[in-house]
């Protein structure tokens, strides 16, 4: 059989899961890491990652309504996923997932970017004329007080919501860590560390797409990009990505060590069928480059110029870096035989319902949900934009 070596039960041959089952945990990646990013504002105090706070929250939000699609357009009778609800199975990790997203997107994520909002919302109620008054009015939920006691209220309680909201998005990233690392007949995916790395990895891409997208976005209002905030980030981006990095290699050094009667049939894996995603794309390009990147910008002193080029060139190879990383897992451990006698290889389809053309469709709606999100409440925290009139002198 064409794309078989060796010898592999019939039920091995095919895929079981598809490049949307490696879409999945990449969104939901970013989305843990853009809320980690705005907590740096809200819980810690970091003043400098002030100018991406709002920003990152409606990027997680606007990944995190997309990131169920995948599995969704996987199942095939996407209406079946409603019943995890009506009949929860407390011992399934797979359907804890539905009432773990409900939670931190209702109880966690929207109430907070209300909260934020609540004032800018009213005024806009008040300022704005056509369809768009009646879409902010329908978003006061009839909460009209701007009294400096209602703000402050607003403000214990944002910060409350994102100090839960913390241990919720590790909670929402590390199961998908959790439910690969605990199938013990793969050995590429058994192992403790893999949800601690999914969450690293996580803050790691949310990170890099929030510093990308603010610095393209400002570039494209025209404005100047707040050096010093994307310095601040730049720089937790950097000590993260040590981390993930480091942790990464642990994973591999006690693979070596341990060298059990898998890890030869992983490692002839690794330096063929994977050498381009594995050694390449995820190690070379998306690790070892963006780290020597961010690093140099630690170390030397460069230009403004140098430094924003640097930024987005590290960005975007950063979560192609982390995207090759959720593909390898994925994929990876599904193209050899359980008794690592045979080898199979992916064919993804053009246009099918798991193929490459859906796949860049929900990579993009996101985005485009964020062009929308951002029309509607501008995350820009400067009063004299003309997009936002001050709140007390308007109330």
């Amino acid at each position: 059989m064409p794309g078989v070596e060796g010898f592999m039960y019939p039920n091995e041959i095919e895929l079981q899961w598809s490049v949307l089952i490696v879409l999945y945990p990449f969104l939901t990646g970013l989305v843990a890491g853009a809320f980690i990013l705005a907590s740096l504002e809200r819980v810690f105090r970091v003043q400098a990652v002030k100018p991406t706070y709002r920003l990152a929250l409606l990027t997680a939000l606007s990944f995190l309504l997309v990131a169920p699609l995948p599995l969704q357009l996987h199942l095939g009778h996407p209406e079946r996923s409603f019943e995890m609800y009506l009949t929860p199975h407390r011992t399934s990790a797979m359907a804890m997932f539905g009432f773990v997203y409900v939670w931190y997107l209702m109880a966690v994520l929207v109430l907070e970017i209300w909260l934020d909002y609540r004032r800018d919302i009213v005024v806009l109620s008040e300022s704005t004329t056509g369809w768009r008054r009646w879409i902010y009015r329908m978003m006061t939920l009839g909460s009209h007080n701007l009294s400096e006691r209602a703000l402050a209220i607003d403000e214990r309680v944002g910060y409350l919501i994102t100090v839960i909201g913390i241990p919720s998005a590790f909670l929402l990233h590390g199961y998908v860590g959790f439910i690969f690392g605990s199938v013990k007949a793969n050995p590429w995916w058994s192992t403790p560390l893999m949800p601690v790395v999914f969450i690293f990895s996580a803050m790691v891409s949310g990170i890099a797409a929030v510093m990308v997208l603010y610095m393209l976005m400002t570039w494209s209002r025209g404005r100047s990009i707040d050096m010093r905030c994307v310095d601040t980030v730049a720089r937790y981006l950097f000590y993260t990505f040590i981390i993930d990095f480091s942790l990464e290699m642990l994973d591999l050094i006690h693979r070596i060590y341990e060298s059990d009667e898998s890890f030869r049939s992983l490692d002839f894996m690794v330096h063929t069928k994977l050498y381009l995603s594995h050694i390449v794309v995820q190690i070379v390009l998306g690790t070892v480059t963006p780290i020597a990147l961010l690093g140099l910008t630690q170390v030397v002193k460069l230009t403004e110029m140098a430094r924003k080029r640097i930024y987005a060139l590290a960005g975007c190879l950063t979560l192609i870096g982390i995207f090759a990383m959720r593909w390898n897992v994925v994929i990876g451990g599904q193209l050899f035989s359980k008794s690592f006698l045979g080898y199979t290889t992916y064919k993804m389809g053009l246009v099918t319902r798991e193929g490459l053309l859906v796949a860049i469709v929900l990579t993009v709606l996101p985005l485009v949900i964020l062009w929308v999100l951002v029309k509607l409440l501008p995350p820009w925290t400067e009063r004299n934009s003309g997009l936002l009139p001050d709140a007390r002198a308007a109330h």
